[in-house]
Formats: structure tokens, C-alpha cells, sequence
């Protein structure tokens, strides 16, 4: 199972987990109390890593055995389920926020969620932006002198980490055939002679955007790093490794391959600290 909980006393301090998780015999998820001390007193937390169906009835299961203790849940979610699901039929995010919402969790906790739609559609959330922690893991003490957005949607995002880290932001973009809607390649702002330049965005699934982009700038990987939020790495990403220097992620989501050279940022420090 994809769920880890802990629990903290009420001076917010980890100590012995009340529950643990179980399936029985049929499949179906069931928590169980393994520390009966101070119900009332604790902050219950679970930390729910990827997409999958049944870590989230596990985590609906364990909401209802926290409220019954009459504790405090804090669920850390930090890649939000059907966040790039915002718009059409079905209406994704929506349907992912329902089933959270339903738990009545007392607060939620994502990391740099893909849209903001669904940011206001969860309930009782709060956004750790990706900001600080690429600073922090990446870009402090480094010699990246600049960011690129590697596309429209992306430009919030890396605006916000060149600000955090002081360094110019350069804009990529995407273009597609008008008549087939295909990706027909990548253009991007004039970019130095010199230095490493950091791609940031929220998402990679196959990382064909990415390795598209890495091509159009002419640059040797030496001199590009690839910071996602969420690595999925799907289908041919390991290929990325040929195009970027550098790859660093975090353990928000379980990666679907290895990626050589992937550096995985542990997101449980950031996350604990917003717990209110």
C-alpha cells in the first residue's frame, strides 16, 4: 500500500502510530488501531503517494476511524489525483475532489498542484508551491544562471522559481499543425552563450515535451537541468537522461520507470510544516 500513517501528540510531536493498514481476505481496506493512548489528543496524518483507486478507499477508511477518535486528520496528497482532468466529460477533477471532500478530512496538504481548478474544488487544501524546495534542492549554491518555462502553462510556475531565485526567466513555446493538432516542434527567447539554464515544470509523463524542447535550443545536456514537480516517467522518459544533465524530482508520485541519473527530492519535510 501506497499510505503511510503517523501520528503526532498534541505538543506535535511524532510518536506511536495509533493505526495501521490491512486488507482482509475479499480486498476489501480496513485500518486497525495498534496504539489505543491519548484518542482525542493526537493529529493523525497519512501521506498518500500516487493515483491509485484503492490507496484512496484506505485513506477514506482511515478518516472515518480518525473522526471516530474524535482526533485531528491531516492528509498529505502532495500530487492531487485528476488535477490535469479539469475541464470536459468526465469532469475529472471534480470526481477526484468529491471522493476527498467525502472523507471530511480536517486538512489536506498538495504540492504544486497542476491546475487551479482543482485547487478550488478540495476542500479544507493547502498548497505548498514549488518555489522553495527547487531553490533549496536544486538552485542553492549551483551555477544555473537562468529558467525556462518550457511552455505557456509553465510560465507561472518557473516565474515564480527564477523569482524565489533571484535569475531571469526565458519562454519557451509549443507549436502545433493548425490542420492536425500534432506537435510540429519548439521554439524559445534567445538564450545566453553561456551557463546552465534549469527547465521547470509540474509534470513529466513520457518527456517528449521536454526532450523536444532540449533539441530546439541546440544545447548540450551539460548545460541543462530538468526540474518536475511530479515524475510519472512514463513510456520513453529514461531517454531524457541523453538530452539533460540533471533530473530532479520528487517522491510525490511513484515513478513508472527508472530514469538514469534521476535525483528524487523527499517532500515530507515541507509538507509537515504547513500542518496547522
Amino acid at each position: 500500500m501506497a499510505v503511510e500513517l503517523s501520528t503526532w501528540d498534541a505538543q506535535g510531536t511524532p510518536t506511536t502510530p495509533t493505526f495501521s493498514t490491512m486488507r482482509f481476505p475479499a480486498g476489501e481496506a480496513h485500518v486497525k488501531v495498534v496504539d489505543d493512548a491519548d484518542a482525542g489528543a493526537t493529529t493523525e496524518i497519512a501521506t498518500l503517494r500516487g493515483t491509485s483507486g484503492d490507496d484512496l478507499l484506505v485513506l477514506g477508511m482511515w478518516a472515518d476511524a480518525v473522526r471516530q477518535r474524535g482526533a485531528r486528520s491531516v492528509a498529505l496528497v502532495p500530487y492531487l489525483p485528476g488535477a490535469r482532468q479539469d475541464r470536459g466529460l468526465p469532469f475529472g477533477a471534480k470526481v477526484y475532489a468529491d471522493v476527498l471532500n467525502g472523507f471530511r478530512i480536517d486538512q489536506v496538504i498538495a504540492f504544486d498542484p497542476h491546475s487551479p481548478v482543482i485547487v478550488g474544488l478540495v476542500e479544507r487544501l493547502t498548497v505548498v508551491p514549488s518555489g522553495e524546495v527547487v531553490h533549496d534542492a536544486v538552485l542553492a549554491g549551483s551555477d544555473y544562471s537562468g529558467i525556462i518555462a518550457p511552455d505557456k502553462g509553465a510560465v507561472a510556475r518557473a516565474s515564480a522559481v527564477a523569482e524565489t531565485a533571484g535569475l531571469p526567466l526565458f519562454r519557451a513555446e509549443k507549436h502545433r499543425n493548425p490542420d492536425t493538432g500534432k506537435l510540429d516542434g519548439f521554439s524559445c527567447e534567445p538564450l545566453p552563450d553561456t551557463g546552465r539554464l534549469l527547465v521547470v515544470d509540474d509534470i513529466c509523463d513520457g518527456g517528449g515535451t521536454f526532450m523536444g524542447l532540449a533539441g530546439s535550443t541546440g544545447l548540450p545536456k551539460e548545460r541543462l537541468g530538468l526540474w518536475v514537480s511530479h515524475g510519472v516517467f512514463s513510456g520513453r522518459a529514461p531517454q531524457l537522461a541523453d538530452h539533460f544533465g540533471e533530473i530532479v524530482t520528487t517522491d510525490s508520485y511513484p515513478a513508472q520507470n527508472d530514469v538514469p541519473a534521476v535525483r528524487t527530492v523527499p517532500l515530507s519535510p515541507y509538507l509537515t510544516k504547513e500542518i496547522r
